[in-house]
């Protein structure tokens, strides 16, 4: 049996430990960790309605120090799925305590959380750790398969592409007098830039990380805006457009919205010498013909079968790779797409074309001073491109 512990019990907490608990037998759901007892609750009552998993009320841990008696358990695995500003803390220590570790998407919120996920990722490795993250694409089968043949020449080298998430307002909590400003902004942790690196960390990663999966290599430099129209709580823009440039002077457009009413789509585009992709399951020549589609499995009608989830596809892998004593390690392909996504963010906030040697080199960190529940001491201020954007450390 494999045990895991869930560190953020909130509705994708609580949706991966169902997914894990879905990727094979002999899977045990044995403590949760969280920073709202109510959360946890709720948690610890789907897993057992829903999956028949009993967690011990001993091992249900409340407080920001939670995720350490977690830790201190007897378990294997580690689920980490809190607001990405707490992922470098968790992850650190779930590899200093010895866990393999499945971790949500991003993985970080600013420039020293990535470095730092890029460094314990490098300890895991050594300790012989397996590390899975939330980057559902690398695990789905159309876009492995298509990636192999884009890999192995079918429309030459790639050469530039355009990645999008373009879609509607995602949730927000209003302001309860029952609760303190630390609650507030975790309960609304989507809306906020120190908790959720803002959406095109948050959320456009996904594809963004398809583009640094399929070139072999990350972005360099970036020159973007953003804006806000309709966000109605928060810090954060709800629309980007960014110009990523490679190391050899490739370009990758990327566009991320959220706002209801307006057209959108979420896929990636990539062009090659002699081609294009739309990196799922299409292979395309210069002429708009078909060279290559997925094989999908039809049913009797002729309609596709489906495959199983990506959700939980990654708990597959992250198990295969654990009881084979093989394992895997996905956590520096994620943190640089995280630090993409937040090289493109900065310089939509400040105007300005931002470098990958400033995001690895700065400074910035994204933080209050202290974990506690009360009044949170970070800027909250709207970005105003064209101005200086530096939040206090």
């Amino acid at each position: 049996v494999l045990k895991a512990g869930l560190i953020g019990c909130g509705n994708r907490g609580t949706g991966a430990a169902h997914n894990f608990l879905e990727a094979g037998p002999n899977l045990q759901i044995v403590a949760l960790a969280d920073v709202l007892p109510d959360r946890l609750a709720d948690s610890k009552k789907k897993l057992k309605e829903n999956k028949n998993n009993e967690v011990p009320d001993e091992n249900c841990f409340v407080g920001f120090d939670a995720y350490e008696k977690l830790l201190a358990l007897d378990i294997d695995i580690v689920l980490i799925a809190t607001p990405p500003h707490f992922r470098p803390i968790h992850f650190e220590a779930a590899v200093q305590a010895r866990k393999h570790v499945f971790m949500e998407k991003p993985v970080a919120v600013d420039p020293q959380g990535a470095v730092s996920i890029m460094g314990t990722a490098k300890k895991a490795e050594g300790l012989g750790l397996s590390v899975v993250a939330g980057t559902q694409r690398r695990h789905k089968r159309n876009y492995v398969e298509t990636y192999k043949k884009i890999a192995g020449g079918m429309i030459g080298e790639l050469t530039g592409g355009n990645v999008y998430w373009n879609g509607g307002k995602l949730w927000h909590k209003d302001p309860n007098p029952n609760w303190n400003e630390m609650e507030y902004m975790i309960r609304d942790w989507v809306n906020w830039i120190w908790l959720s690196g803002d959406h095109i960390v948050e959320q456009h990663v996904h594809n963004l990380d398809v583009a640094n999966w399929f070139f072999g290599a990350h972005p360099v430099k970036a020159l973007g805006f953003g804006s806000r129209h309709h966000r109605v709580t928060g810090d954060q823009f709800d629309n980007f457009s960014v110009d990523f440039v490679f190391e050899d002077g490739k370009h990758l457009h990327s566009m991320c919205r959220q706002f209801n009413g307006c057209d959108g789509g979420v896929y990636e585009r990539l062009q090659g010498q002699n081609g294009s992709t739309n990196a799922e399951d299409i292979i395309n020549g210069l002429d708009g013909s078909t060279l290559w589609e997925y094989p999908y499995e039809l049913d009797e009608e002729g309609k596709r079968k489906g495959f199983l989830s990506a959700y939980v596809q990654e708990h597959v892998d992250l198990v295969n790779a654990i009881t084979t004593d093989t394992p895997i390690n996905e956590g520096e392909n994620v943190a640089t797409s995280t630090m993409v996504a937040i090289m493109g963010r900065i310089s939509a906030y400040t105007g300005k074309e931002t470098t990958w040697d400033e995001m690895m080199n700065t400074d910035l960190k994204l933080a209050p001073k202290v974990y506690a529940m009360g009044d949170v001491d970070v800027v909250k201020e709207v970005p105003v491109p064209g101005e200086a954007w530096k939040p206090k450390a």
